[in-house]
């Protein structure tokens, strides 16, 4: 590598090791703040019956945090390797064999999450524009089909950091490894 690139490569790992954080505390936060929210409405509904009405806001409120702890937690588990795979066959294939179709998998990965990330856009957009409001939360529909667009994108970056040799969540061959 160059000097040149050098720099470059450095704060490319830098800003993705600000990614990892963020994500990693927004999934801890979201966790905790449902499973508080959560705990303290089924406390409300048992010990204050007459008063549950006025926290209902809170089971959607969690559905929110569950899709958006979802999407925002499908980049770190890929990247770390965590996703359900069926790596059996995997890893048993020859090195060579094994870097072509993690190659393969990878660029599927990329095109097939791109895809869905412009998908999730658009109906993101769509919903926006509709003025579509959550019953109980009274705001747009728009801050819960977000998740998919955001989560999607974060996906198709990891798949993409595969294909380029900087994350390998299995430790198998990367470039140069292959022979």
């Amino acid at each position: 590598m160059d000097h040149a690139t050098r720099p470059a490569a450095r704060g490319a790992h830098r800003a993705l090791d600000v990614l990892r954080a963020f994500e990693r505390i927004a999934v801890a936060l979201i966790l905790v703040a449902m499973s508080v929210a959560y705990a303290g409405n089924i406390i409300v509904r048992e010990v204050f019956p007459l008063a549950a009405a006025r926290f209902a806001w809170i089971e959607e409120a969690t559905l929110f945090g569950l899709a958006w702890l979802v999407f925002l937690g499908q980049g770190l588990a890929l990247e770390r390797g965590r996703q359900i795979a069926m790596t059996a066959l995997f890893d048993r294939l020859p090195v060579k064999v094994r870097w072509l179709v993690g190659t393969l998998i990878n660029l599927a990965g990329v095109i097939f999450c791109a895809y869905l990330t412009k998908l999730g856009i658009v109906l993101a957009a769509f919903v926006l524009k509709s003025g579509q409001l959550s019953p109980t939360l009274d705001v747009s529909m728009a801050w819960l089909y977000g998740a998919v667009p955001v989560g999607f994108a974060l996906l198709t970056l990891r798949y993409a950091l595969e294909l380029a040799g900087i994350n390998d969540r299995y430790g198998r061959p990367t470039r140069g490894q292959e022979h």
